[in-house]
């Protein structure tokens, strides 16, 4: 869970990593992401570069054809990630962040399926719950030092094995998250810009509670979008 020994392992895991998140390279980055008005759009159709990042790959995440639904990754709930020596939010005092999603029928109770960190308090996390395998709610999270919030409405649930849209939307002072443009739940938090950190996808940046799934794409807003520029799963 959400506990001092976790956030101890995910600095531990930041610290010793041996991705180079202050390189020169990464920073012109980020600081360039901080800068723009378009979307920053991840693609995931292959493991080698993903949005003009090479990630660090845990496992072997398996691409997915369009007859399965692809072009897209899947990861196995056990050992598949990502890891990008970046933080796509850094600078950002608005956000939305948006990922096509699958979750596999009968995946684990609870899994992180984006997680972005700043090694020094900051957070945000996207995560499912399920407690029957065939559908689950969405969870979103964002920490800053000892400011918090979760949301996490467990009457909306959704069916597993299908494709879908979540996002979580931050204007500056409340944060809001919505699965295929419908809002869940919302609630104030004190979430300032961050800085340079990492992002993982399928599974948390310390290795714990992976994702069984596939995910298409993932898109970050320098804006916090409305509802109505939200997308939405068709399937």
């Amino acid at each position: 869970m959400r506990s001092s020994t976790a956030r101890t392992a995910t600095a531990v895991f930041l610290a010793m990593t041996t991705l180079a998140a202050a390189s020169d390279t990464v920073r012109a980055a980020e600081k360039g992401a901080a800068n723009a008005s378009a979307p920053i759009v991840w693609t995931l159709d292959n493991v080698t570069s993903v949005g003009g990042q090479k990630p660090f790959v845990l496992g072997a995440p398996k691409l997915l054809d369009k007859a399965a639904g692809g072009p897209a990754l899947q990861f196995n709930g056990q050992s598949d990630g990502l890891i990008f020596p970046l933080n796509p939010l850094a600078g950002w005092t608005n956000f939305t962040i948006e990922v096509l999603l699958r979750p596999a029928v009968d995946g684990p109770r609870a899994q992180r399926f984006l997680h972005i960190d700043d090694g020094h308090g900051s957070r945000a996390l996207l995560e499912t719950r399920t407690s029957d395998g065939k559908s689950w709610v969405l969870d979103a999270f964002l920490r800053c030092g000892k400011d918090h919030r979760t949301l996490r409405n467990r009457a909306k649930r959704h069916p597993a094995g299908k494709w879908a849209w979540v996002a979580l939307v931050y204007d500056g002072n409340r944060m809001t998250d919505y699965v295929n443009g419908t809002r869940e739940l919302s609630g104030r938090v004190v979430f300032p810009p961050m800085p340079t950190g990492y992002t993982s996808l399928g599974v948390r940046l310390n290795r714990v509670y992976w994702f069984n799934g596939s995910i298409k794409e993932v898109r970050f807003h320098p804006q916090a979008l409305a509802p109505g520029a939200l997308q939405r799963a068709t399937e």
